[in-house]
């Protein structure tokens, strides 16, 4: 069994914001598993599916970013899992739009939803996937940029990123973080590129007969 932490704001005048990509992965991802309604528990929205023959609750906080870890806490001492069955995606600043980053353990790296699961459960040593939202504008606060919305540009590739993310998920329940580590946390630009040269130098060392 598997808890898959989507973090995000309550409300609809947060829907569609950076902060809330967590919410926005955990929800495709219901939506690919036909995971129903969600119901109210832990202080959270939460739904069950099976991914890869794989019980996975799927847990969004309902109590504001900076009091995650209730919720999180609560489902743990519920379902009494160990902390390596947790996986915690959020949103990351640091990152590129749409970059995906998954780490088995570390600080909170100045996210607050994060920051409050580490204090809520007295350890690090919790999965998370971060996902980039883009970096903080020169002389923008982080609080606002945060809470801002995807231009329109952005929010298309952000798009591609939700689901690239939701497949990054559906990877660490089946393999493992370190399998997803390996898979995801390379940026994807420079993975088609590097396919795309060794594809051409492919080519371009076939034997003449071969290649006519």
């Amino acid at each position: 069994m598997k808890i898959v932490v989507g973090l995000g704001n309550p409300g609809r005048e947060y829907d569609g914001t950076r902060h809330n990509v967590g919410f926005e992965v955990l929800a495709l991802i219901a939506q690919r598993f036909n995971a129903g309604r969600p119901r109210a528990k832990f202080k959270a929205e939460v739904a069950e599916v099976s991914i890869k023959n794989q019980k996975t609750v799927l847990l969004s906080p309902l109590t504001f970013m900076n009091l995650s870890g209730q919720s999180v806490r609560a489902a743990l001492d519920f379902y009494k899992l160990p902390l390596n069955d947790v996986l915690v995606v959020c949103d990351d600043i640091n990152l590129d739009v749409a970059r995906l980053r998954f780490r088995p353990s570390g600080s909170a790296g100045g996210q607050n939803g994060l920051k409050n699961i580490i204090q809520q459960l007295g350890s690090q040593d919790f999965g998370r996937l971060r996902v980039g939202v883009g970096k903080t504008p020169p002389h923008w606060n982080a609080s606002d940029f945060v809470l801002g919305k995807f231009g329109a540009e952005e929010r298309s590739e952000m798009d591609l990123g939700i689901s690239r993310a939701a497949n990054a998920v559906e990877a660490w329940i089946e393999h493992g973080i370190e399998m997803a580590m390996n898979q995801f946390n390379a940026n994807p630009t420079q993975q088609k590129k590097k396919k795309k040269s060794e594809t051409n130098k492919r080519v371009v060392d076939l034997p003449d007969q071969i290649r006519e």
